[in-house]
């Protein structure tokens, strides 16, 4: 794949709290990768920016306000059905307000020690691990459905 003149069809968000070893997680209801889990987040408004999207996604899908986002990498899919989406990865260092259940995800704090990759898209083994480490990157990966078919992952500074 050439990733160098890739053109995403839509544009989102992913916001990861953490919490002294814990992170806020969800089980996704509806949409891309319902039943699965990830962060907080969903697709860019009209004149949104992938920050204010994080935020605004993370208090609509569970209720409360991420505080001291920091953008930790890039995600780069490309399905083959032709759906492609990028996605910029924040990390938050706090929040306030309460952590609710909502038609779209079913929070939950899972521990660093216990995140359970396997019930989660194929590729974030591959780049959480990085963001719990407090590094940033940019990831490259190909799918069929929900089968990874080629993945890159580059640390950068």
């Amino acid at each position: 794949m050439d990733w160098s003149h890739w053109i995403p069809r839509e544009i989102a968000a992913l916001c990861f709290i953490r919490q002294d070893d814990q992170l806020l997680l969800i089980r996704k209801k509806r949409g891309l990768g319902a039943g699965k889990i990830n962060a907080p987040g969903g697709r860019l408004e009209p004149g949104e920016t992938a920050h204010e999207a994080a935020i605004r996604e993370t208090q609509e899908e569970v209720g409360v306000l991420p505080l001291g986002l920091e953008k930790r990498g890039e995600l780069h899919f490309q399905f083959l059905d032709g759906y492609s989406l990028h996605c910029t990865v924040f990390i938050a260092n706090g929040f306030t307000g309460t952590v609710i259940e909502t038609d779209e995800a079913d929070p939950f704090w899972c521990d660093l020690q216990a995140i359970p990759y396997h019930e989660m898209w194929a590729d974030d083994i591959l780049w959480l691990p990085l963001i719990i480490a407090g590094k940033n990157f940019r990831g490259y990966f190909e799918f069929d459905h929900e089968r990874m078919l080629s993945q890159r992952v580059d640390c950068i500074e």
